[in-house]
């Protein structure tokens, strides 16, 4: 596995559409274990493909329950309101306040190209909705409601 390097906002690669993934080849299995390292190390909840440099429909999201790889994934269903802050790995320090769907359902593939569905309310599910726009070439800044402000991350020492 290694590191791979976030693209931040204003790289293009951002605002490009991601083909599906037909098959799991090797190259595709070392994207998703990179990917997914390259979101702890940069203690993120969610990481897409594009954000590394990949134009694949792929996304890995962690909320405290264990390690999500949603392929080709699909929203199929959505309610419910949240309004609150959101930051993003290609931003980083900085959040502004977005409203997402407080319950969303989607459909998804895993590693092995297994179909699944996968629901979340609340971090899970603005955490879906955040990784599946960057598949579509979106930023949550583009959603903000108002300004964007400086987050502060305190020390771990």
């Amino acid at each position: 596995m290694a590191l791979r390097t976030i693209r931040l906002q204003g790289d293009p690669v951002l605002n490009k559409v991601c083909r599906e993934v037909k098959e799991i080849t090797p190259k595709i299995q070392i994207l998703i274990e990179d990917m997914l390292e390259t979101m702890y190390e940069a203690e993120g909840v969610g990481l897409a493909a594009p954000q590394v440099g990949i134009l694949k429909r792929i996304v890995t999201i962690d909320v405290g329950d264990g390690p999500l790889v949603l392929i080709n994934p699909k929203i199929i269903e959505s309610d419910g309101e949240q309004t609150g802050g959101e930051g993003c790995l290609s931003l980083p320090g900085k959040a502004g306040r977005v409203t997402r769907p407080n319950h969303v359902i989607a459909r998804a593939y895993n590693e092995k190209m297994e179909e699944f569905e996968v629901e979340g309310t609340e971090l899970l599910a603005r955490a879906i909705c955040h990784e599946l726009d960057h598949l579509e070439g979106h930023m949550y800044t583009e959603w903000v409601e108002g300004d964007l402000y400086d987050v502060e991350y305190e020390d771990e020492e």
